[in-house]
């Protein structure tokens, strides 16, 4: 047994942990690239106040939507001008995908596409990025402890990944609290990104005790709040779950990489304007009901097959629990959750072999626990449609 397991050099987890934030800033750097998201919550907000108050100099970048090549280009170039030596990410999963790679850029020369895998030239970083802390104020990513960063680019219509071992943030501060303001649509999206994360590194092929370990706490910690933190928002309890659940699969993905969900959703996000999670709820049923059906024709001794049990029972809290209960607890979610099938976002029949070809390039799609044909990649779009 040969594994590797690598992630944030140091994690809080906790309720009003975020308050700790200017004295750790301030151990780190002297001027910080703060790189939020342009709607900010009341909590949000007084973060920002302590750190002024605290005398640390900073340089705001905000962004809206999900950071493009373009967008991390001027936010370089902004911490440059100011001389930032340290970047913190407040936000949802793309702002702290865009300090990610603005920490990871900013000390190294050239243009972001000069270090992007699939449609750039895949150079690896010289210089070592910028030490980096990260806040999510929704429970989803897990970006706060992966190594990667995903950047949109609209002239190849695909999202691909910044990656280095060495973009693993310095201090991944995850405070709950942070994330009592999501509205219950995002929460739903985000809580399906959460639970599909935890999944599909329990079947990877990739999968070891350690990441193993994490996905079963957090296919539980799933089973009995996700739903719970959609009907009652205010649920701290439920809420903490799904904080969980989030830095969980974050820690399991980066070392045992995802699968045919995420292969799809990156591309699927760079060509259609539609939320992650509610991709990865369209998609995770048809792409567990393609992987099982597989696995049973040509690898029936691969260990997937019974991992998909165990999750079901995981998941459910129920020993006699099947991968099929799991699908359809899974499908009722998302109709609980009024999260639409993917033609609402303008996926079109014709598209689908774009789609199956870029989808097959995908690092994550690299995770899945046996290689789909583009006969049953196809299937599953047409499933999910």
């Amino acid at each position: 047994m040969q594994f590797e397991f690598a992630t944030a050099a140091r994690i809080i987890f906790g309720d009003g942990s975020a308050a700790q934030l200017p004295q750790l800033a301030q151990a780190l750097g002297s001027h910080a690239l703060l790189v939020t998201d342009s709607f900010q919550p009341v909590a949000v907000t007084q973060l920002i106040d302590a750190l002024r108050d605290a005398g640390l100099p900073f340089s705001r970048f905000s962004l809206s939507g999900e950071p493009s090549v373009d967008v991390i280009d001027e936010a370089k170039a902004i911490a440059e001008s100011a001389g930032c030596d340290l970047v913190i990410s407040i936000g949802g999963g793309s702002v702290i995908d865009g300090g990610k790679a603005s920490a990871a850029l900013i000390p190294n020369q050239g243009a972001v596409l000069d270090y992007l895998e699939v449609i750039g030239a895949g150079k690896k970083l010289s210089a070592d990025p910028l030490p980096f802390i990260a806040l999510p104020t929704t429970a989803g990513t897990g970006a706060e402890v992966s190594k990667n960063a995903v950047l949109g680019s609209k002239a190849q219509r695909v999202k691909v990944s910044l990656r280095d071992n060495r973009m693993l943030a310095d201090i991944a501060l995850v405070d709950p609290l942070l994330t009592h303001s999501m509205p219950p649509a995002v929460t739903a999206s985000t809580g399906m990104d959460a639970l599909t994360q935890v999944l599909e590194p329990f079947v990877s092929h990739l999968a070891t005790p350690l990441t193993d370990g994490m996905c079963s706490e957090g296919l539980r910690r799933a089973g009995r709040s996700l739903r719970r933190v959609y009907e009652q928002p205010n649920d701290a309890a439920a809420r903490r779950d799904m904080a969980l659940v989030s830095l969980l699969g974050g820690l399991a993905l980066a070392n045992a990489k995802l699968g045919a969900v995420h292969g799809f959703a990156g591309v699927l996000g760079g060509m259609y304007d539609a939320p992650h999670g509610a991709v990865c709820a369209a998609l995770l049923p048809p792409v567990m009901a393609a992987n099982i059906r597989a696995l049973r024709e040509r690898e029936p001794e691969n260990p997937a097959l019974q991992r998909y049990e165990y999750a079901a029972q995981f998941l459910l809290f129920d020993r006699s629990a099947t991968a099929q209960d799991a699908m359809d607890w899974i499908r009722d979610s998302s109709q609980e959750f009024s999260i639409p099938r993917l033609s609402a976002y303008g996926l079109r029949a014709d598209d689908f072999d774009e789609i199956v070809a870029k989808s097959s390039a995908s690092s994550s799609m690299k995770g899945n626990p046996i290689t789909l044909t583009a006969v049953e990649l196809t299937d599953i779009l047409r499933a999910a449609l």
